[in-house]
């Protein structure tokens, strides 16, 4: 008999299966229940974007792209985000289209960490950011945010954190679990504490389009002299209603894309040919589809935080993403237990918010992008669960 632990990678290992999918695999498997817990749009992906992939396949578009992407995608990724939000790149070298935003993650934490750096990650925060720098060797840093500050990076904190050994910055907002936002004075502010140090960041702007606040979404890379330190990771899955598409892209100086698209060469080849067609299409002609989308899950987000409200727990209101956070301690569960027993109890699904750092406990995330029919009767389920604990 082969013992597999003599073999197996310890770092591998050791990381921890994701805090998302555990209970969505358990609700999966139930009937009636109703899952708040993945953040994958309700809606299905626009017709013109899916007509376009068919359309590629029925003229025969079914090779390889180069590695970087198709260049008519690139360009249109380009074009893309100067029109949408002043910044621009190169659709040569400055850009790499990736099987999703977490590809685009892995590869530029691999493309610049080394040994022993250090990596600054604001939680909660999206599960891959910890394990991707474990993986490539790094050391995570947490700066736990406070609901208090409504979940955003303070300058304050972030200066206390950065060493000798501080490589990257990972930037999460629109946020997911929390659905906290920076406004450009708040970027600014981090942006004046990066000046004068080679710590590089990671922009995670793939929740950019669902954004809720007058103050539109403003990319770290426009901001004075930032462009050269930052990638931007993005993609199609969330604001295109792509998810199944695996699609996402990163832009940023050519000296790290070029890394980035040297490893993605070897590790994928290059992302799906039928999903960069399709890709094309939402860039550059579906604009209508995404605010339409974007006005629903505002809808839904001020129904779902009046009604954690209303039953009395204290939420945070989120002004991006499609996201809630609301505080449970008032229950006297524990995140896990929370979740768990509603599960088992009432069979709605959300997620824990230690899963996504030490930070969120005593809180769950919960997912609006789902139909409002379902979110009601989730509600519904939460205040029966809720009342009924704090009675006993």
């Amino acid at each position: 008999m082969i013992d597999y632990s003599k073999i197996v990678s310890p770092v591998v290992s050791a990381l921890p299966p994701s805090g998302i999918r555990k209970f969505f695999d358990i609700v999966a498997e139930m009937k009636d229940a109703i899952s708040l817990g993945v953040g994958e749009p309700d809606f299905t992906t626009p017709w013109s974007i899916r007509e376009e992939g068919i359309y590629s396949l029925e003229k025969g578009h079914t090779h390889y792209t180069a590695n970087a992407g198709l260049m008519e995608l690139r360009e249109a990724i380009c074009d893309y985000n100067e029109r949408k939000f002043g910044v621009t790149y190169n659709p040569k070298n400055e850009v790499v289209v990736t099987v999703g935003g977490s590809e685009a993650i892995d590869l530029m934490i691999r493309a610049i960490i080394r040994p022993g750096d250090e990596v600054l990650i604001p939680e909660p925060c999206f599960v891959c950011y910890k394990p991707c720098t474990i993986m490539a060797g790094g050391t995570p840093v947490p700066i736990e945010t406070k609901e208090e500050d409504e979940f955003r990076l303070l300058p304050e904190q972030l200066k206390a954190k950065i060493t000798d050994k501080t490589k990257l910055l990972i930037l999460p907002y629109p946020n997911n679990p929390t659905g906290g936002v920076m406004s450009r004075k708040d970027l600014e502010a981090i942006a004046e504490v990066l000046k004068g140090t080679d710590v590089m960041v990671l922009s995670d702007e793939i929740y950019g389009e669902l954004r809720y606040s007058e103050e539109g979404h403003i990319p770290f890379s426009k901001l004075d002299g930032m462009w050269e330190r930052t990638v931007v990771v993005n993609g199609f899955s969330k604001a295109f209603a792509m998810t199944g598409w695996r699609l996402g892209y990163a832009l940023g100086p050519k000296e790290i894309i070029s890394l980035m698209t040297k490893i993605h060469q070897y590790g994928i080849m290059s992302a799906p040919t039928t999903a960069q067609y399709a890709a094309i299409e939402a860039l550059k002609n579906c604009d209508d589809d995404v605010e339409e989308m974007r006005k629903e899950y505002n809808y839904r987000r001020r129904y779902i935080v009046d009604g954690f409200r209303a039953m009395g727990l204290s939420c945070f209101e989120p002004l991006g993403a499609f996201y809630v956070f609301p505080c449970i301690k008032s229950t006297g569960m524990t995140s896990e237990e929370f979740c768990q027993n509603l599960l088992n109890e009432e069979k709605v699904a959300v997620v824990p918010g230690n899963a996504f750092g030490e930070s969120g406990e005593g809180f769950i995330r919960c997912s609006y992008a789902y139909s409002i029919e379902n979110i009601q009767e989730a509600l519904k389920r939460i205040e029966r669960f809720v009342a009924r604990h704090r009675g006993e």
